[in-house]
């Protein structure tokens, strides 16, 4: 039979009782309410920075303007978050919602004493852990959140299936959680990680979260990071800042960068940007020929 998480009303089949997360380090916690000998996905819930986000499964959207239905946790594919509302009350899975979420879901599956997968939802979508047992903390502190998610992140010695089923979701939980901390931690991973790959996540959810430091940081990576790829996907990251933070900043770089890569991914942003002063730049270099 089986286990299904409703998750808006916090509504366990299948509950494995577990003490404050508070009590104790979270990483301790996650493994301790793990079941001895079988798959645990052991989740909690979280502040969410403000604006409206649904967050389910790629398969369980049943048309393209609605996110959630029913997302299996062992057998589901990856996670897809949409921003903006359908309507006043859209429908999401078996309830309607008349308000954005405020809150979102980590969920981590424990195999063996090891995360082997981390996964994020809001409370919108329904979970279904086919079989595996669920645990819910209660009284998780968001500091001890970043702490755990950023542990995960920073494990170097891993190969691309960990990269893809762990440290990238936990970096998307670290975007989703409000304050300073949260957002340095960011910054740090997109400066300094030995992986090329997730500075450039981390550059992406760093301009989703705008700010001066967030801008510095997204600059500062197409300047002085040693990889191309790393400096185009900083590009890309000025293109997903408000317009006005990005598109003179995508200019500046089309016109000034010495990488002739870099510069071709700020020309094609620009050009996606469909803003005016994107526009002029291309008149004045077309003039110039």
């Amino acid at each position: 039979m089986n286990r299904r998480l409703l998750v808006a009303g916090c509504w366990l089949l299948t509950f494995a009782p577990a003490s404050p997360a508070a009590a104790q380090d979270l990483d301790a916690q996650m493994r301790a309410a793990a079941a001895p000998g079988a798959v645990t996905w052991v989740g909690y819930r979280l502040p969410m920075v403000a604006g409206p986000r649904h967050m389910c499964c790629y398969d369980s959207i049943a048309d393209a303007g609605a996110c959630c239905g029913m997302c299996r946790l062992e057998g589901g594919s990856g996670v897809i978050l949409s921003t903006g509302t359908t309507g006043s009350a859209p429908s999401r899975g078996s309830r309607i919602v008349l308000e954005p979420p405020t809150e979102f879901l980590v969920l981590a599956r424990i195999e063996n004493g090891s995360v082997t997968r981390v996964r994020t939802f809001t409370p919108d979508c329904d979970l279904d852990s086919s079989g595996a047992t669920l645990v819910w903390l209660k009284d998780v502190r968001p500091d001890d959140s970043v702490t755990w998610l950023a542990s995960l992140v920073a494990r170097t010695a891993q190969d691309n299936e960990w990269t893809r089923r762990v440290a990238d979701p936990a970096l998307t939980g670290l975007s989703l959680q409000p304050g300073d901390r949260a957002v340095d931690t960011l910054i740090g991973f997109a400066r300094a990680h030995a992986i090329a790959h997730l500075r450039g996540q981390a550059l992406f959810w760093l301009a989703q979260r705008a700010g001066q430091q967030a801008v510095a940081t997204i600059a500062n990576a197409i300047d002085a990071d040693p990889e191309t790829e790393v400096k185009k996907r900083a590009v890309f990251a000025l293109s997903q800042l408000p317009k006005d933070e990005g598109v003179p900043r995508l200019i500046d770089v089309a016109r000034n960068n010495r990488n002739p890569e870099v510069r071709k991914q700020a020309f094609f942003w620009l050009g996606q940007s469909k803003d005016p002063r994107a526009v002029q730049f291309f008149e004045e270099i077309l003039l110039r020929k």
